[in-house]
């Protein structure tokens, strides 16, 4: 609890010791044997105290709202009722209804200070968010590190992160290594190793090893500050259901309002009974008729939701996306970043007869090892060898073949069928899906090496969730080559596969597709590129990866997963739909039992007892049930 949540408990915990005691001298008869004839202006003043202490600030609220010409609140329906219920008093033919009157108050301060605790409790999974913004950046100048804050730090910078701190800023290790905690941003427990070449994101903190690092973003355009702005405006964003709601209350209260003074006067100027009765009925009407069950639980709701949500390091821009997200029926994926890593990587090596597969790739290497093309790189990082220079001369980049070189004395060629056959060599076609690279030493072909955009570990796990999940087609879409995208798209289970596509060519796709949909139906585009934006754009909720992502399109993007694991579409899309059923839940109960229990005071049967329940307790439930959205499965 916060000092203002203790604050409010000692003064509900005060009136509430007086409450009982009062009450307990009056039943009694204490109060009666003492006082004698004066009994009932003891108690009323007594009760009046512990009124006070409780809800002097709901008072004060009531006011300054009919000062503002704002008065249609629940402050204002709580202070006229609990005022009308004291001012029985005045009717000496009827029972002061003076214990009834503090005990709604007391009662509605105890569902506030709970309604308080929860929307605390609720926000702290996303303020925790909030705390990975660094504090200071070590630069690194003349040799000597000074402390600065990272908004003053220069791209191209060397920055120092010790054991313990957190990385201030985007950027690439120059040296050191280290194992880093990501949770705060991916969710991810496990620590993710790094060393010299690795991109680092700002916002992990650093566990073991010291590290240096170049920057390569201002702060303002780094990790950590992106993921603040979303979460700062994330509530600015309201869904259609929660806007209904706020809509609804508007109306609501100054209906009930007016239903309360027509109950309350038109019944005894008609002669259908005493004044007395009605204007209790009256009172008790409006008791219940508060509507802060449905205006706190429906936004704690989503809150709830979007704050889970983070705990996955999964960031919803706002509740309205989450609404979206839980209607999703299609889900139409980029493919590379996407469902595959981005990376090339050595997936195959196919000698011919008798040859050391390793004499092929060893070859390779050494051939390759002047380039800096994204081949060249897997095949170096596929060889465990040093790669001795020296050993290399005469290198030869043929565009749009391959590459030769001299390599111990020996003519090594790799490249694809075309170079093989402009040098004589023999060679054969792999069956494998993948860019093929053909070996030849000396003329005599040697073998072939097969490399491939692998696709993520979750990617296929990702297809049978969402299926499971409701989603009725799952569609790729890239521009590579189509027997590549054919091959991922069997291998994962697609229902659609588009492929060599241009950027226009992805949105015509997506509006086709869009077309398509049906009754409530929500598409779903899910990429990570800088020419997916505009596609991220134009469907009805886009999904961005985060982490490794372009800034073009977690800026166009709804939805964010930091870790860039495809799998946390359908814990979005669960904890959406999960969000959403606790909405209408809340909904249908807070209205039902107000509902209810508002014909049965207007027909008399119903209590100010009864009516404290129709609002705060039927509150306390429905905040109670707002807060499962906060719980999440990791």
């Amino acid at each position: 609890m916060n000092k203002k949540q203790k604050r409010m408990l000692r003064r509900i915990l005060i009136a509430i010791a007086l409450f009982f005691a009062t009450l307990t001298l009056e039943k009694t008869g204490v109060i009666a044997a003492v006082f004698g004839p004066a009994e009932v202006y003891v108690a009323f003043a007594l009760y009046f105290a512990a009124f006070l202490i409780a809800g002097y600030d709901v008072l004060i609220k009531a006011c300054n709202n009919i000062r503002r010409g704002d008065p249609f609140d629940e402050a204002f329906l709580m202070t006229v009722a609990t005022i009308g219920a004291f001012a029985t008093i005045l009717f000496p033919e009827t029972e002061p209804q003076s214990a009834e009157g503090c005990a709604v108050m007391l009662f509605y301060q105890v569902g506030e200070l709970f309604q308080s605790y929860a929307v605390g409790k609720s926000r702290k999974s996303i303020s925790e968010m909030m705390d990975i913004a660094p504090d200071y950046a070590n630069v690194e100048r003349d040799g000597k590190l000074e402390e600065l804050d990272p908004e003053e730090v220069t791209v191209g910078s060397i920055i120092v992160v010790k054991p313990g701190e957190r990385i201030p800023i985007d950027g690439i290790v120059v040296d050191g290594s280290s194992q880093l905690d990501t949770a705060a941003l991916t969710g991810e427990s496990i620590p993710r190793h790094v060393e010299a070449g690795a991109e680092v994101i700002s916002g992990c903190i650093n566990m073991t090893g010291r590290l240096r690092v170049q920057t390569t973003k201002p702060f303002g355009e780094s990790t950590v500050s992106r993921i603040l702005e979303l979460v700062e405006n994330a509530s600015e964003k309201k869904a259609k259901t929660e806007n209904f709601i706020t809509r609804f209350a508007r109306v609501y209260t100054p209906v009930v309002t007016l239903a309360a003074i027509v109950l309350a006067v038109v019944p005894p100027v008609l002669g259908m009974g005493p004044w007395t009765d009605w204007v209790l009925r009256g009172l008790t009407f409006l008791v219940v008729s508060c509507p802060c069950a449905l205006v706190i639980s429906v936004p704690l709701s989503f809150f709830g939701g979007i704050g889970g949500a983070s705990r996955l390091g999964i960031l919803v821009k706002g509740s309205n996306y989450l609404e979206l997200l839980s209607k999703v029926d299609t889900v139409v994926f980029d493919k590379t970043g996407t469902l595959t890593s981005g990376t090339f990587n050595v997936v195959a090596v196919h000698p011919e007869a008798g040859i050391d597969p390793d004499y092929v790739l060893s070859n390779a290497a050494y051939a390759e090892a002047f380039s800096d093309h994204p081949i060249a790189v897997s095949i170096k990082r596929a060889y465990s060898g040093e790669i001795d220079q020296r050993h290399i001369r005469d290198v030869r980049e043929e565009s749009g073949h391959g590459v030769s070189a001299v390599v111990d004395e020996h003519v090594v060629m790799v490249g694809n069928d075309k170079l093989m056959a402009e040098h004589g060599s023999s060679w054969h076609e792999c069956d494998l899906t993948g860019t093929v690279l053909h070996v030849a030493v000396d003329g005599v072909y040697a073998g072939h090496i097969v490399i491939a955009d692998v696709v993520k570990d979750d990617a296929a796990q990702t297809i049978r969730d969402l299926h499971a999940a409701g989603v009725k087609k799952c569609v790729m879409l890239t521009g590579d080559r189509r027997d590549v995208a054919e091959a991922v798209a069997k291998k994962l289970g697609l229902d659609e596969v588009h492929a060599q596509l241009l950027p226009e060519d992805k949105v015509s796709a997506v509006e086709r597709l869009l077309r398509l949909e049906r009754g409530d139906g929500k598409l779903a585009f899910v990429g990570d590129g800088i020419n997916d934006a505009p596609v991220l754009m134009r469907a009805d909720i886009g999904i961005a990866m985060g982490a490794m992502g372009s800034d073009a399109a977690i800026e166009a993007a709804d939805v964010v997963l930091m870790d860039d694991k495809p799998s946390n579409i359908a814990r979005a899309m669960r904890v959406a739909r999960k969000t959403m059923r606790i909405v209408w839940q809340n909904i249908v109960f807070a209205i039902g039992v107000k509902v209810l229990i508002l014909v049965l005071a207007a027909l008399g049967i119903a209590n100010m007892w009864l009516a404290v329940f129709g609002d705060v307790g039927v509150a306390i439930i429905a905040i109670l049930n707002a807060m499962r959205a906060m719980r999440v499965e990791r």
